[in-house]
């Protein structure tokens, strides 16, 4: 039997699995093979020969290629997680690896969806298939408990501080969307006292299982990953699915909250939102039929408890279990010579336990924007008028009166990006999709509209995406150029640059006397020579008439031809 699978950590899970089920029989042998693993191991377990092959597409057909994987004597294939595979990208290497196989076989499908490509691979290399649907009232458990917090003032890492120590977590898994979030959050957990791990699909597959398994053995408590890394991990200690980015996926929301309250125990998952958010919540209640409370996020005073009982607790501990007597004496003798009080001396070697990290926590009062200055003032109020006359102009355009949507998720409103590749570079709209969705995470549906030109290409994506995501698809590169992302204004320019076509320059300021005229060219006296000639001059006041400065001769000269 050969058993495809979308990712290396579902091929190990399903390989386990396997191996349990068949525990009653002899000698019976399941070989997993999935990239990142050196080939040495796997070929010396191919050559001993194998009942049962579980694999990732792409080294699947690596073997067949190599003839290191026959197939000949296959009886049954499983296409495990088919839209996933699809949506990675794989599809086209099952139908390769599909028709490696003989005809006389038996084939099993599994599939959460079934778009037109999985059914059409069905249709081709499945014969007389029954088809079973199985049909749930909710598309969660019962055994999660759902909550949502609405970011509000606070960063997020405050809040996650907050929840983890007022709360019992056993182990936790924490969801972001892109692969440098993952290293950056598990960076500022660990500094906060946390046992924490990032997991990606950058990081060396060796690293990544020694990581999972210091997981299960509880030498960490906390991961930091992606929808991709996380997919098929299965470890039954993990009590809390915290989704510091919520995903634009419903399907990748379940997924992410069925890694707790597994082999029966209960788990808890926490969404954060933001306000330009609350659809994708919707959205993700309606389509699991469940609804998703608020939560009531810890106040200071509940952490501030929380500390301090663990505080006490860890005297209690270390007063039972061990020895303290050489310290007793220190400070026997430290009493006895200074006469402080014993309160006091206990209190001081507490302040020094402590370091510089204060006990308790404090509250960040949220303040107003203060200026500094006058200038610093008006100049807020020249971005505010300039961003109200942004307004009128998108609704000019009638780009505010009715929202576009995104073709494959009519209910996500989407937003237009340029992007600086086309078809001078040779970007083909599957590139740029597979850039896209690779490196920000993103459903593949979600990857609106995309039209290419010469020296540009326009994609639509949901709105109110975070600056974080954007700041990292405007590093991304397609066809080995960066694409810049950067929200589209409809005339071949972006929402930071002017209207004009992207090779075109900004044109000059042009004079009051020339903006009255409608001359073939203006002449713009700030020119290199005059700005060195008059350096260090104080400047003129225009609206001073005494100041004013007398009319060029080319000025005259252009007013007697007109």
């Amino acid at each position: 039997m050969l058993i495809l699978t979308p990712t290396r950590e579902l091929a190990i899970q399903v390989a386990e699995a396997c191996q349990n089920y068949a525990r009653g029989l002899k000698r019976f042998s399941v070989v997993p093979i999935y990239g990142g693993q050196a080939y040495t191991t796997q070929l010396k377990q191919l050559k001993r020969g194998a009942h049962m092959v579980v694999g990732t597409p792409g080294r699947v057909m690596d073997h067949i290629r190599k003839g290191t994987l026959k197939l000949d004597h296959i009886q049954a294939i499983v296409l495990d997680e088919a839209d996933e595979m699809l949506r990675m990208g794989f599809i086209d290497d099952v139908d390769w690896i599909l028709q490696h196989t003989p005809k006389e076989r038996q084939t099993a499908l599994f599939s959460a969806t079934m778009p037109k490509q999985i059914r059409s691979v069905a249709e081709r290399h499945l014969r007389n298939p029954e088809i079973i649907k199985i049909a749930a009232k909710t598309a969660t458990a019962d055994s999660v408990k759902q909550s949502y917090w609405l970011v509000q003032g606070m960063q997020k890492l405050d809040a996650l501080t907050r929840i983890f120590e007022t709360t019992q977590i056993e182990a936790a898994i924490i969801f972001v969307r892109t692969k440098t979030a993952t290293v950056e959050l598990a960076e500022k957990l660990s500094a906060r006292g946390h046992s924490c791990r990032p997991l990606n699909g950058d990081i060396d597959q060796k690293q990544r299982e020694k990581t999972v398994e210091q997981l299960r053995r509880g030498k960490i408590d906390i991961l930091v990953a992606t929808d991709v890394a996380a997919r098929g991990l299965d470890v039954p200690r993990i009590s809390h699915v915290i989704n510091y980015d919520i995903p634009y996926d419903t399907e990748a929301y379940v997924h992410r909250i069925g890694r707790t309250g597994r082999a029966g125990k209960t788990g808890e998952a926490i969404l954060f939102v933001a306000p330009r958010e609350r659809r994708l919540l919707r959205s993700i209640e309606n389509s699991t039929k469940q609804r998703i409370e608020p939560l009531q996020l810890p106040s200071i005073k509940d952490v501030n408890q929380q500390r301090v009982e663990r505080f006490k607790e860890s005297i209690t501990n270390t007063l039972a279990d061990e020895d303290i007597s050489l310290f007793a004496k220190i400070i026997e003798e430290y009493q006895t010579e200074t006469e402080t009080p014993v309160e006091q001396i206990a209190a001081a070697l507490a302040k020094l336990s402590q370091g510089k990290e204060p006990l308790f926590l404090t509250e960040k009062p949220f303040k107003k924007k203060e200026f500094n200055s006058d200038k610093e003032r008006d100049q807020g109020r020249g971005r505010e008028r300039s961003r109200d006359r942004d307004k009128d102009r998108d609704r000019d355009r009638g780009r505010n009166s009715s929202p576009r949507r995104l073709k494959n998720k009519p209910d996500v409103n989407s937003e237009r990006y340029r992007i600086e590749v086309g078809h001078r570079h040779g970007a083909k709209p599957g590139q740029i999709v597979g850039a896209i969705a690779n490196e920000a995470d993103i459903n593949s549906s979600y990857i609106g509209e995309i039209n290419i030109y010469d020296d540009y290409s326009t994609v639509d994506l949901p709105s109110g995406m975070p600056a974080e995501v954007t700041a990292l698809l405007s590093k991304t590169r397609v066809c080995g150029q960066r694409i810049a992302l950067k929200p589209f204004n409809g005339q071949g320019g972006t929402e930071d640059s002017p209207a004009e076509a992207s090779d075109s320059k900004p044109a000059p300021k042009e004079s009051t006397a020339a903006t009255e005229s409608t001359g073939p060219k203006s002449f713009n006296p700030k020119n290199r020579a005059s700005i060195k000639k008059n350096k260090g001059k104080p400047k003129r006041n225009r609206d001073n008439p005494a100041h004013a400065e007398p009319p060029k001769k080319e000025f005259l000269d252009q007013e007697k031809t007109l």
